[in-house]
């Protein structure tokens, strides 16, 4: 890959992007893709947006290439700021989010059948749903109210009934661990706009 010049202050990659993957239990996958990464300049609060640029991965939901804008769908937003912060370099991003992605997507494109990882419900469904398992909760509802306490400052949101049902506030429930490390993730602005 190529560093490309820019207007902007994004830092743009592009070119062939080469793989090799092997889950535990899984197949081998070796695969190459044309690749444009747009980087922000505040990575890793920001992520890098990928586009696929030889239209070798289906345009359509199957294969979660999002519709608008043509970007990749490599999972729900605060999964994968979760997955960054554990390794927060374009090296982390490409083997915690993108390789994941292109190797589902080479699995499925050569043997068929679904995807060989859990896949995601589109859009909003699947975004609280992933929610629902990275909060460790039991329903969407609970991840939508933690969602609009991470929109909140601290001291609102540690006075509001903890979304984990157990009857108390927030600010004495365990579950306000969980809002801490996730607050680390984001700011409140982003959020919001989430919820």
């Amino acid at each position: 890959m190529t560093i490309k010049p820019t207007t902007g202050s994004d830092l743009v990659m592009q070119g062939k992007f080469c793989f090799s993957a092997q889950p535990e239990g899984g197949v081998e996958i070796t695969d190459t893709y044309g690749l444009r990464i747009e980087v922000p300049q505040d990575f890793p609060r920001r992520l890098p947006r990928v586009t696929e640029l030889d239209n070798k991965i289906p345009r359509t939901g199957n294969y979660h290439v999002n519709k608008d804008d043509a970007t990749l769908c490599l999972g729900s937003p605060l999964r994968l700021l979760w997955k960054v912060s554990k390794q927060p370099t374009l090296s982390g991003f490409a083997a915690d989010c993108l390789v994941p992605y292109l190797y589902a997507i080479s699995h499925k494109l050569k043997f068929g059948g679904p995807l060989p990882f859990s896949e995601l419900a589109h859009d909003t469904p699947g975004e609280l749903q992933d929610y629902v398992d990275l909060f460790s909760l039991k329903g969407p509802d609970q991840a939508q109210r933690a969602l609009s306490l991470l929109g909140m400052k601290k001291r609102r949101a540690n006075k509001e009934p903890c979304p984990c049902d157990c009857g108390k506030r927030v600010g004495k429930c365990r579950f306000n661990r969980t809002i801490r490390e996730f607050r680390k993730l984001a700011n409140r602005p982003w959020f919001r706009t989430r919820y």
